[in-house]
């Protein structure tokens, strides 16, 4: 059973030298990390890693680079900055790959810091609303230090953890990280149509966080037999839930589940999962397994991107050479997505920036990352309208992505692609 102790104690286990996983998206454990953040002055050469964590990064402040170096393994934007400060580094890893990496000890914490509700009458508790690698690191590190919370919600599946598998534990009270629901703009609700046009009855959905799956979502109240198996969800699966649109009926894994890794959204998301037995969180190796996803028919992947280039080439982790955010389970999904019989893989975007520049653009801007190949892209979606490029040369990708462009930008990316690409 972990000892009870409190957060300057408990993170006194860390030392010079040390690695720290750190439990991620809205279950980031705060009380600990600003614990340790206290003990700068002490410490020197302490690796913080993890996936996006949620709220203040105090440890990523580049005056404190000697005792600390952030390794993201998705670049959230609380740490963004310490790439080019020089303290912080970035891994790039499938989100299917992250506890395998632990597990074949080719990356090892030290010690984990994780987030969890209250042991229940008999010791287990729970991980909530945050399981991705977290379970790996656990059963890695040397060490666990625990958050542990009442108003963490108490989920299932890998998200169970016995106190005996922690050695401190920090009783705290505060809230759990959370988004509200943003505002969605005409575009959106357009692409939004666009990808509920293409979600038939009994499919299987993967969405991620924002104002285009919140669209797409709302506009699914008359589907029936929707399913989810997905990296994370939010609030908009709560009314189709509730209405009895998704029930999880048709899918192949873990029927009659939602099945998860993560979720982040608001107070009200948080009360709906805690000790509900529909929603299963499992760790990232299952969810997002390629193997795993295309056992449901019917899948459906809808991922975002920063720019697609006119042979379907998606960078979704750079702008240009400057990491952004990470490959995440994009490819984990839209290859489990196409190899399910009847899936269908999305990606979404708005057809420029708030800048005006366009997102569909003649070629990837200089140092750009392939996240996902023009060989695996499938559907691709602006306001103005769906390119299926599956099957379709590269003439036809230039073709039907030019028309689904910004109309102030299309001729342009023509000129621009033929004038550099003499096979065109």
């Amino acid at each position: 059973m972990g000892q009870y102790v409190t957060a300057f104690q408990a993170v006194q286990c860390v030392k010079s030298g040390d690695r720290v996983y750190v439990q991620a998206a809205a279950a980031t454990p705060s009380i600990l990390t600003a614990a340790l953040t206290d003990r700068a002055g002490e410490l020197r050469d302490v690796e913080i890693c993890h996936l996006h964590t949620e709220g203040p990064a105090p440890y990523a402040d580049p005056q404190l680079a000697q005792s600390f170096h952030v390794n993201s393994f998705f670049i959230g934007r609380n740490v963004r900055h310490t790439l080019a400060a020089g303290n912080g580094s970035y891994t790039p890893v499938f989100l299917s790959e992250l506890p395998h990496l632990f597990r074949k000890r080719v990356v090892v914490p030290d010690v984990a810091f994780i987030h969890v509700s209250p042991p229940d009458a008999h010791g287990y508790c729970s991980l909530g609303v945050s399981v991705e690698a977290t379970k790996a690191a656990v059963e890695v590190s040397k060490i666990v230090v625990a958050q542990v919370n009442p108003k963490m919600a108490r989920t299932f599946g890998d998200a169970i953890i016995h106190e005996n598998e922690i050695d401190f534990m920090v009783e705290v009270d505060v809230p759990v990280h959370g988004h509200g629901v943003a505002p969605v703009s005409a575009e959106e609700e357009k692409i939004g149509g666009y990808i509920a046009g293409l979600i038939e009855d009994g499919s299987t959905l993967q969405m991620g966080i924002g104002s285009i799956p919140n669209a797409a979502l709302s506009k699914l109240g008359n589907h029936k037999n929707l399913g989810l198996h997905t990296e994370m969800f939010s609030d908009g699966v709560i009314p189709l839930i509730k209405s009895g649109v998704i029930d999880c009926s048709q899918k192949a894994v873990a029927r009659g589940r939602a099945l998860a890794t993560f979720l982040i959204g608001s107070k009200e998301l948080y009360d709906f999962v805690n000790d509900n037995p529909l929603v299963e969180l499992r760790e990232s190796s299952f969810v997002n397994d390629t193997a795993v996803i295309r056992r449901n028919p019917k899948m459906v992947a809808i991922n975002s991107a920063i720019e697609v280039d006119v042979t379907g080439q998606v960078c979704a982790d750079s702008i240009g050479p400057n990491m952004y955010s990470g490959v995440g389970g994009q490819m984990d999904f839209i290859r489990g997505a196409s190899l399910s019989q009847g899936g269908k893989a999305i990606i979404a975007l708005p057809s420029v920036t708030k800048r005006g520049e366009s997102r569909i653009v003649p070629f990837l801007k200089k140092g750009a990352g392939v996240v996902t190949t023009r060989s695996h892209v499938q559907y691709i979606i602006t306001e103005y309208g769906v390119a299926d490029l599956y099957g379709k040369t590269l003439s036809q990708r230039l073709e039907a992505l030019v028309k689904i462009a910004h109309p102030d930008h299309r001729e342009n990316i023509l000129r621009e692609y033929r004038d550099y690409c003499a096979t065109c």
